[in-house]
């Protein structure tokens, strides 16, 4: 059950989110969200009268909060940009419980929805363009850095999914590592790879 000191709109939206990131929106009722959230019918339906509202709620709030979250790695501008990168790829993650964003990209009812896989989008676009930012600040060219930059997100987002069907959280720490140890010398050197 959720924290009772929340408001019930933060605690229906908790809720929705922690239920959507073990198992989905569309595997997620309404109902569940009551027992997990510990909050009244009649809150829920004045606060989201749909279920899509509680999703979009959800989602969006999900989306913001790990994009926040990996902010602070990657604009902490007291070190270096490789250090950043780095910071960003080898930060501790859930491995076999999955990225709460990446998990909503395999959910039917989020993809098929173009208000619901919006915040998805926005995650993943602001996501990517702020590690080519710091791609960028080590010298390397635009379209290397682009590159690089869906490289590095591409590693976790496969990293996760490794460990996933693997069973194995060392899948993900694997990937990453080996990504920042190709990726080390040539940003040190100050070099740029470009194919």
């Amino acid at each position: 059950m959720s924290d009772p000191d929340l408001p019930r709109r933060e605690r229906l939206v908790r809720a929705a989110r922690d239920l959507y990131w073990a198992q989905g929106v569309e595997g997620t009722s309404p109902r569940q969200v009551l027992e997990v959230s510990g909050v009244g019918q009649g809150s829920l339906y004045h606060h989201f009268p749909t279920k899509h509202d509680l999703s979009l709620a959800a989602i969006s709030a999900t989306t913001q909060e790990a994009l926040a979250s990996v902010e602070g790695d990657l604009t902490d501008t007291d070190r270096p940009p490789v250090e950043r990168l780095v910071a960003y790829l080898e930060r501790p993650r859930p491995a076999l419980a999955g990225c709460k964003v990446g998990r909503l990209t395999s959910d039917r009812s989020v993809m098929a929805d173009e208000e619901l896989r919006s915040p998805v989008h926005a995650y993943f676009a602001g996501l990517v363009a702020r590690v080519q930012e710091v791609f960028e600040e080590t010298g390397l060219p635009d379209d290397v850095a682009h590159d690089r930059a869906y490289a590095a997100v591409a590693i976790v987002q496969g990293g996760y999914v490794l460990a996933r069907a693997l069973d194995d959280p060392a899948a993900l720490t694997a990937a990453v590592e080996g990504f920042v140890t190709m990726l080390e010398p040539a940003l040190e050197a100050g070099t740029a790879v470009t194919r």
